[in-house]
Formats: structure tokens, sequence, C-alpha cells
């Protein structure tokens, strides 16, 4: 009990522990969106992974795929452009506008190691597939069981 007592005296160490059960709270939830503008645009994505890939799905529709840039940085791949605004046209009256437009940036934590080398990013129908090739020491090894 004295011990227990003890730990709490110094306050860091309170503050690290709060620290440390927010963190276990949160996991896991989304706050891409948090602290984002009203009317902020962030393409919607996918992640998903077989033993010798990972691929992300992003749909960036209307954006010249040309000007999305894709980086991988401390194992998070980052994918940042804009969707620019299409010109007022003159004797056109808006009754709504629902389309939303600006810079964005995603960042994905990557589940494994990739090879950077054999990266590869397609874009099709408004949907920017990227591929990223997982390094060999992260893919499972098959062994084979040899019977006596």
């Amino acid at each position: 009990m004295a011990k227990d007592l003890m730990k709490w005296t110094n306050v860091s160490s309170l503050q690290n522990e709060i620290n440390r059960m927010f963190d276990q709270f949160f996991r896991g939830w989304d706050f891409s969106g948090f602290g984002q503008e009203a009317g902020a645009w962030s393409p919607s994505i996918d992640l998903s992974e077989t033993d010798d890939n990972i691929v992300v799905k992003a749909e960036i529709p209307g954006i010249d795929p040309k000007e999305v840039n894709i980086s991988i940085q401390d194992n998070n791949l980052i994918i940042k452009g804009e969707k620019k605004e299409e010109k007022e046209e003159k004797g056109k009256n808006y009754y709504r506008m629902e389309r939303s437009y600006g810079r964005f940036s995603r960042s994905v934590e990557l589940p494994a190691s990739v090879d950077m080398d054999k990266v590869n990013a397609e874009c099709k129908n408004g949907v920017l597939e990227i591929t990223l090739p997982k390094k060999e020491e992260v893919r499972p090894k098959q062994i084979s069981v040899k019977v006596s």
C-alpha cells in the first residue's frame, strides 16, 4: 500500500499514467477528420493486406493523378493533393453546392515494412490503387514438416 502511494507522488509519473490510459482507451479510433474545418475534403481509403503486399485504395475523383504526391515516411504512407474548385460560370445560379474542394493530406500507418523500390501506383476511374510489396523478411515463411 505504501509503495502504491509513493508511485503517485511524482507529478510526471501521474501525467504519464493518464496519457497511457487515454492512448489505450482511444486506440483504433479514427480521428482523421478531427480539427478540419467544415467542407474540408479528404479522400476515403481502403487498406488490405495479403501475404506479399499491402494495398491501399483511395477515392480521388476529379483529381489529375499526376498532381497527387505519394510518399512513405517512418512506416507511414502519405497521400497529398488538391481537389480544385471548378470556375464559376456566368449566368448559372447555384441552388445547392455540396461538393468539397481543397488541399488534402492522408497518412496511413502501414502494418508491415515495405520494399520501397517496388511500390506501384495506378489510377482507374477515380480510384488510386497503391500496391506496396512487403519486404522479404516480413513475409510469412511456409515450413514443411518431414514425415519419418
